[in-house]
């Protein structure tokens, strides 16, 4: 599956943004997806991840309660929505589609998206 976010931009603290990952591929349906961060000279983060139909999802402990990931199969999007934006939220921000569980234990994907950044000012 080939990804490519979108969404990202300049915002202010307190702020919203919602990030955009479309999709092409037929086999988007059955690719578990990911929302990952990295700064520079940072490992990548995972921030969120969604199983294939939704039913599952994760959050890191640091967004939680502020990010939301979803996901439309009919669209072949992913989402993140962000509320309540810190300055450590600004990164770059990528999708990725692999096994979720794979991806939730050993951080490994199967494809990226280019990056969409993310500045969070004060």
């Amino acid at each position: 599956v080939q990804l490519q976010a979108s969404g990202g931009g300049l915002v202010q603290v307190g702020g919203s943004l919602r990030l955009s990952c479309a999709a092409s591929g037929r086999t988007f349906s059955g690719h578990g997806l990911g929302w990952f961060r990295q700064n520079p000279g940072k490992e990548r983060e995972l921030v969120a991840a969604i199983s294939w139909n939704g039913d599952s999802t994760y959050v890191t402990d640091s967004v939680k309660g502020r990010f939301t990931i979803s996901r439309d199969n009919a669209e072949k999007t992913v989402w993140l929505q962000m509320n309540s934006l810190k300055p450590e939220d600004s990164a770059v921000y990528y999708c990725a589609g692999g096994n979720i569980w794979k991806m939730l234990k050993t951080r490994r994907v199967d494809s990226w998206g280019l990056g969409t950044l993310v500045t969070v000012s004060s």
